[in-house]
């Protein structure tokens, strides 16, 4: 039984470094298909110049914030799941 009484276990050490490292795996596997769809979207595949044109930057921008709000709109819904089925640390993304 918990400090709180709510019944639940709190998560050891090793579980919270566990829940941790997940979280860091998530988030680094997110930059990388960010990286891969952005760039395939926005860049100019000619590379004509060495500089980003403003029209790729403007895009590059957009795209990773719609990315980036799309995973926490995802993650956010996968945590209220994982609660509400009371399971999981609610670590969040």
């Amino acid at each position: 039984m918990s400090l709180f009484g709510f019944g639940k276990a709190q998560p050891t050490s090793a579980e919270r470094i566990s829940a941790v490292e997940n979280e860091l795996k998530v988030v680094a596997e997110m930059h990388t298909r960010m990286v891969k769809i952005c760039t395939l979207k926005c860049v100019d595949k000619t590379y004509r110049e060495g500089e980003l044109s403003k029209g790729e930057a403007v895009c590059l921008d957009r795209c990773s914030a719609k990315f980036f709000e799309a995973h926490q709109k995802i993650s956010d819904h996968l945590q209220q799941q994982s609660q509400q089925q009371g399971g999981g640390f609610g670590m969040g993304a």
